[in-house]
């Protein structure tokens, strides 16, 4: 027989946890009389420590935890009594009141206090020592007050997470409960952290039909965002009704008007292929792909500024006074840029790119050319700095992003003063930066992309250097040959042969001396992760004498799993971190000395995604968590943390344009849906000193043998060849 329900009033005091979807809290409550805190637990919704509430539930035993009160439902009540008025008022819920103006004001008011404040909060003024303006800030933070909690009490009845709460309310501001009773899928569309799913379930719950179009254009424009995410450019109408369908448990016949729809409010584009069903596009993806291909095509049909001519009798001094002999591959390649007013050099590792970028910086500065150099991370940026002793940027620094300045700053209307722009690690290039690079260039400048087309492609949707290759848009160098000192190190040597589906070889041990290339055999991913936190926290720092979180970082192909990003990211932070005092959201928790890494990019913050950093504090009366990522301190709201998660592990998508001295990559059979031979060859080329495979041998061959990567849908490579699209300037 279930135990009847009880009610149960008290000071909220304390949230010792809050899930990440704000549907389960463990709290402390004052209640009079009770002889100490009740611990109370479930969905407290939207009220806050130092509020007075009112609770329906039931007692309960926790076999760990003793005696609990489970919520089923809260409301905040107003205290009656003075003393509990004066709590209410000095708690901070209401901005500029402390404990001796709360006497002051209950002392004028008495018990009607707060009821005298809501009808006519204005009466604050004839409180003692309460001038103008401090009443019209009282005011103030009162009727905001008020306004945040009916709209948090709305968004927190259909399980919106206080996070997600706080986000809502301040892109919409008091107008959040009409917004979206209105439209609940415009908060997909604003709202970084709020799927479809989430919008969907407020508009059922609102009672709308599951055929109505609101819901049915929300679904479709949902699949092509999953499909953005994924790095297609558009979908195949067929594929994308089925998945449409799927998503909102319709029969596709009835998307027909939401797609009609959308078309004509130029949300999408229709466009027919040479063969089977035409391509869905977003607008804007649709617009940004076509000005990538007529800039391109501006580029490569503009005459070049000068006209070299043979430059060979030019370049072997160059080489000499660099200490390098070209081998003909890179003679071409050099000589290609300058041919060329686009131009692509793919190669895997220690086929001499960098060596030709540093005789392409010495070429075109004899020449006289202005010469840009860029990358699409910071890491990467800095690597080609130090390599060719001139300042390099990221594309975001180099064409002056600028969150208040609505976007790239540099621009068909303020070009780039460059006559060559180098960009290196091009195969981390999306289309949409690939667009704000070509907008950027003069006609009279060349372009030099340079990068390994054979690794992972862009986490951005486009397929860039394969289709700029596949185009022949530009002159295309492939460098092949692997130079002696690059031989002499098994991670180079073994990129190669897994990119032409060989097995890795692991190197033979004269002695004691140490290899730079490992595979350690585990017989299960529990055994594998075992070995891979004894790596990192013993074996490589007294071996090698790397620091464990400063050189060491573990690339796995997915999230999931025993050795997954997530575990693994769970059990390390114990590991390296078991004593700091944490600070928990939902699943995720935090401590100072984290290793984090950030996973969009956060323009007004001038942090990007996939830059890692470390937690240097965190703050909890301000809700704020500082990280330091290399030089800059960057300060996050509670409320942003899920634009950050823990780095020591991260994917192998995640690694890309960047290098380490140690890499550990898991290679296990329960991973088989990932196992790609270029997935694989990417996640070695990371390692810079020292790489370790860490699994089974299975998973190894499975991955290598595995060739077949993930078609991408992009129509870049057809536009190239073609000058009639036009853009269609519309949302």
């Amino acid at each position: 027989m279930s135990q009847q329900s009880e009610i149960i009033k008290g000071t909220l005091k304390r949230v010792r946890f809050a899930s990440d979807d704000g549907a389960f809290a463990v709290c402390e409550l004052d209640v009079d009389g009770s002889g100490g805190p009740v611990t109370i637990v479930g969905n407290i919704l939207a009220t806050q420590p130092g509020e007075l509430v009112e609770i329906v539930g039931r007692w309960q035993e926790n076999q760990r935890f003793g005696r609990q009160f489970a919520i089923d439902r809260i409301q905040t009540v107003l205290p009656t009594t003075r003393e509990g008025i004066e709590r209410y008022l000095c708690s901070g819920l209401i901005e500029g009141i402390g404990p001796v103006l709360a006497e002051r004001i209950v002392t004028h008011f008495g018990e009607a206090t707060l009821d005298i404040i809501d009808a006519d909060p204005l009466r604050i003024k004839e409180v003692a020592g309460i001038g103008k303006v401090r009443a019209e800030r009282i005011v103030a933070a009162w009727g905001e007050g008020r306004l945040v909690r009916n709209v948090m009490v709305f968004l927190r009845s259909h399980n919106i997470s206080a996070n997600l709460a706080a986000k809502i309310f301040k892109q919409y501001g008091p107008q959040a409960v009409e917004t979206i009773q209105q439209n609940p899928y415009q908060l997909a569309e604003d709202i970084y952290g709020i799927g479809f799913r989430t919008a969907d379930a407020i508009a059922q719950k609102a009672g709308m039909d599951a055929n109505a179009l609101e819901r049915l254009r929300a679904g479709v424009l949902h699949c092509l965002r999953e499909a953005h995410s994924d790095g297609h450019m558009y979908l195949p109408l067929t594929a994308l009704l089925e998945a449409s369908a799927n998503l909102l448990a319709v029969s596709t016949d009835v998307l027909g008007d939401a797609l009609e729809s959308l078309r004509h409010d130029r949300r999408v584009v229709l466009e027919p292929l040479d063969a089977g069903s035409p391509a869905v596009f977003r607008t804007g993806a649709y617009n940004v792909e076509v000005e990538t291909a007529l800039h391109l095509r501006r580029l490569v049909e503009a005459p070049a500024f000068l006209s070299f001519g043979d430059l060979s009798d030019a370049l072997s001094p160059i080489a000499r006074r660099l200490g390098f002999d070209l081998a003909a591959a890179q003679h071409a390649a050099i000589l290609s840029t300058f041919g060329h007013k686009v131009s692509v050099i793919t190669g895997g590792p220690g086929t001499g790119k960098t060596t030709i970028i540093q005789a392409v910086c010495r070429l075109a500065e004899h020449l006289g050319q202005r010469v840009g150099l860029a990358a699409p991370t910071g890491r990467a940026a800095r690597r080609l700095g130090e390599a060719t002793e001139r300042e390099a940027k990221t594309v975001h620094r180099l064409l002056e992003y600028s969150f208040k300045g609505g976007g790239f700053q540099y621009n068909e209307e303020r070009p780039l003063d460059v006559d060559l722009l180098i960009v290196d690690e091009a195969s981390m290039l999306d289309t949409y930066l690939l667009s704000a690079i070509v907008r950027a260039l003069p006609d009279q400048a060349s372009l030099l992309l340079v990068g390994d087309v054979d690794q992972l492609p862009s986490v951005g949707p486009g397929n860039v250097l394969g289709d700029i290759i596949t185009s022949a848009a530009g002159g295309v160098v492939r460098l092949t040959e692997i130079f002696r000192q690059a031989e002499e190190s098994a991670i180079v040597v073994n990129a190669h042969r897994i990119n032409r589906g060989q097995m890795p070889l692991v190197p033979v041990r004269r002695g004691d001396e140490l290899a730079d290339f490992y595979t350690i055999s585990a017989e299960s991913p529990l055994q594998a992760q075992e070995r891979i936190i004894e790596l990192v926290t013993r074996r490589i720092p007294q071996a090698f004498g790397y620091d464990g979180l400063d050189d060491i970082q573990i690339l796995s192909p997915m999230h999931k799993g025993d050795v997954g990003c997530a575990m693994l990211n769970r059990v390390l932070q114990q590991a390296f971190n078991a004593e700091a005092v944490s600070l928990v959201r939902g699943q995720a928790s935090w401590k100072v000395g984290d290793k984090v890494m950030q996973t969009r990019n956060n323009y007004e913050q001038d942090v990007f995604n996939g830059d890692i950093g470390r937690i240097v504090a965190i703050d909890a009366g301000e809700k704020t968590l500082d990280v330091r990522f290399d030089e800059r301190r960057v300060t996050y709201e509670f409320a942003n943390l899920d634009e950050l998660t823990l780095a020591y592990a991260i994917t192998v998508h995640k690694s890309q344009g960047s290098e380490y001295p140690v890499v550990i990559i898991p290679m296990v059979t329960q991973h088989f849906v990932l196992l790609q031979r270029n997935l694989l060859y990417t996640a070695l080329t990371r390692a810079r000193k020292l790489a370790i495979l860490v699994g089974s041998e299975e998973a190894v061959k499975i991955a290598v043998k595995n060739d077949r990567a993930q078609l991408r849908y992009t129509r870049l490579a057809h536009r190239l060849l073609r000058a009639e699209d036009e853009p269609i300037f519309a949302r």
